[in-house]
């Protein structure tokens, strides 16, 4: 959460010439807001309808942004096997301001420190699927995305 998924996302599918697809995104197109979704509904039911998203989109050829708990599904880890995975990393000190004031429902209670716990659970799970792994947190989008376009060449 607050890496830049989606910023860096969409600038590396320009850069790259192919379709930008965020999933936090189409959810809330499908479904509304995550933050009342999950109130609504829990967040089981939001963990199914995000793993039936990021199903469609991983079949479609183009950049794609997960939101940080998407993984946690056994058969999108297994549908990200053979794909390119960039994990982009932030620190705390670089997160806290761009998750101020924000609606993310894992958040809502423990802010920073909550992002910490989860981000520390989901680690070994990241760690495993990255392919190109970046810090964002001090970085510009303009030179994150120069990084990743010179590293996916690489693993051509």
């Amino acid at each position: 959460m607050g890496a830049g998924k989606s910023r860096v996302g969409g600038s590396l599918a320009a850069a790259l010439a192919v379709p930008f697809i965020d999933t936090d995104q189409r959810i809330v197109a499908r479904y509304g807001p995550i933050a009342d979704l999950f109130a609504r509904d829990g967040e089981e039911r939001f963990r199914e309808i995000e793993r039936e998203v990021v199903a469609e989109a991983l079949q479609e050829p183009a950049v794609v942004a997960l939101g940080g708990g998407a993984v946690l599904h056994p058969d999108t880890r297994a549908d990200l096997e053979d794909r390119t995975v960039v994990l982009l990393r932030v620190d705390a000190e670089a997160v806290a301001p761009r998750l101020a004031g924000g609606s993310r429902p894992l958040l809502a209670e423990g802010g920073l420190e909550r992002w910490t716990r989860i981000l520390a659970e989901r680690a070994p799970v990241y760690d495993a699927l990255a392919d190109i792994d970046l810090d964002t947190s001090r970085r510009p989008v303009a030179r994150i995305v120069a990084d990743l376009t010179g590293r996916l060449g690489e693993l051509s």
